[in-house]
């Protein structure tokens, strides 16, 4: 996952707003205590964050995985 399918992800499941605010204020255990921006900034892989993310906020296995990606589709 590229950081901008990480950021895609972001905004397609918990809006904009929300999704800055879980990035800087919540901090998830799996990631050695740290939030989602902390650990972008530390250079862990934008895939083991999101993950980190769904499960610490439960978002469905079904919505995990593929996210961010472009749809070929919708490409200009």
């Amino acid at each position: 996952m590229r950081k901008s399918e990480f950021d895609r992800a972001v905004v397609d499941e918990f809006g904009e707003a929300y999704g800055r605010s879980l990035m800087r204020d919540l901090v998830l255990g799996a990631l050695g205590d740290r939030t989602a921006k902390q650990a972008l900034d530390d250079g862990v892989e934008p895939r083991a964050i999101w993950l980190a993310l769904c499960i610490d906020t439960g978002v469905p296995e079904a919505r995990r995985h593929g996210v961010g990606t472009i749809d070929p589709d919708r490409r200009g």
